[in-house]
């Protein structure tokens, strides 16, 4: 921030920049690719606002564009709507209203999630529709950028959940006409989900790779166990490689996470897990369990480790991710039913576990051909020709006999 604007710092700004003035609070001017503008930031009754107030050039000067901010400003001290010079309010750009709404939206949102907010805004959202006006109806124009991206559907798809979310906030600050998302009604790319669940058998040759690296000091002891881990857990990578000493309570079998992707999290440990976990050696002066190879810091990076165990393995397709998925897919084998899988995993919605909702079939066919046999073998021992053979013969069937009238 410089104390005060001036013209050799307007011509040195490059696209993208900012710049506010010291002197006069609120009066700023931003270059959007090629034009800078002068605007001005304030709040009016509570509420954050943006004013644009013109283009560097004719008619408008760095001191013209100061007197007119000070205008408005005083405009707002006495209690007035502020107004342009024609008494109407300048139209809002799409570019103007996604910088306000990441500015005052982003501090709701995980850094991580601000800055894919960010991304898709200025890879797909910007370029397709930065310069048109805020109110203006742009549905053709959304549909356009949105079927515009289908090499990507996934990104697509987020893309315009971004701006449908820019939109409704939009509306909420009566920079649109309420009930006028334009992303209502654009149809969605169907995204094919890739869901890879490992069998007990290629869950024994990961085991039997591990073993053997750890033996032979090929793998880190601390990526060893981050991926133990990882499948005994069914953690997120990051709530893994993130974990610190201070978030295992060892006495209640538990790791409590401050926060996590879905908010602070309870990890149940298993008695595998445990053992996992007071194998590994802590190291003074760092507080995380996965250490790196920084001082003090964690493993960033298990990509690389886990590549090389899963290709020793034969499993080339098997993803870090995917270890959480076959977690689930154990639980469900063993009879888990949804909601307790969603409360191992720490879903925070219902329809997030929903995925695995297959996965639960298996038990409830298995129970269900056990109950069709149970009950079978007790109607065939009603019949008096077949029913002594037929107990004989069916192991299922309960010892029961039938009274003779």
């Amino acid at each position: 921030m410089s104390s005060r604007l001036t013209q050799s710092a307007l011509k040195k700004m490059a696209p993208g920049d900012l710049l506010w003035d010291g002197e006069l609070k609120g009066f700023g001017a931003r270059r959007q690719r090629g034009a800078t503008t002068f605007c001005l930031k304030c709040r009016v009754r509570g509420r954050q606002r943006w004013y644009t107030i013109g283009r560097l050039g004719s008619p408008w000067t760095l001191e013209s564009a100061r007197r007119e901010a000070l205008r408005l400003l005083l405009c707002i001290a006495d209690g007035d709507e502020p107004l342009t010079r024609k008494d109407e309010k300048q139209p809002v750009t799409v570019r103007d209203g996604i910088e306000q709404f990441l500015e005052e939206h982003g501090p709701k949102l995980k850094p991580k999630s601000l800055a894919e907010y960010a991304r898709l805004c200025q890879v797909l959202i910007l370029p397709k529709l930065g310069d048109l006006k805020l109110d203006e109806d742009m549905r053709r124009e959304v549909g356009r950028m949105h079927a515009g991206a289908a090499a990507t559907p996934r990104q697509a798809n987020h893309a315009l959940m971004v701006l449908s979310s820019f939109m409704s906030w939009a509306e909420k600050n009566q920079l649109r006409e309420t009930g006028t998302n334009p992303c209502r009604g654009v149809r969605k790319f169907r995204e094919n989900k890739r869901d890879r669940y490992l069998s007990g058998e290629e869950l024994g040759r990961i085991g039997t790779v591990l073993d053997r690296r750890e033996s032979a000091g090929a793998e880190s002891p601390f990526s060893i166990a981050a991926v133990r881990l990882l499948i005994l857990t069914g953690a997120r990578l990051s709530e893994i490689l993130t974990l610190k000493w201070s978030y295992v309570d060892i006495p209640r079998r538990q790791l409590r996470l401050p926060d996590s992707k879905t908010g602070a999290k309870v990890i149940r440990l298993n008695d595998a897990a445990l053992t996992v976990l007071k194998a590994i050696p802590k190291v003074v002066g760092n507080a995380y369990v996965v250490v790196g190879d920084r001082p003090g810091g964690h493993i960033v990076n298990l990509q690389k480790p886990w590549r090389r165990i899963r290709r020793e393995a034969g499993l080339e397709d098997v993803r870090l991710h995917d270890l959480r998925h076959s977690f689930a897919s154990v639980a469900a084998e063993l009879g888990g039913s949804l909601p307790m899988i969603g409360k191992l995993l720490g879903h925070k919605h219902p329809q997030t576990t929903a995925r695995y909702a297959h996965l639960a079939e298996d038990p409830i066919d298995h129970l269900n051909d056990l109950i069709g046999g149970r009950i079978a073998a007790a109607l065939s021992a009603s019949d008096p020709v077949r029913g002594s053979n037929a107990a004989k013969d069916d192991p299922s069937s309960p010892a029961t006999s039938v009274p003779v009238k």
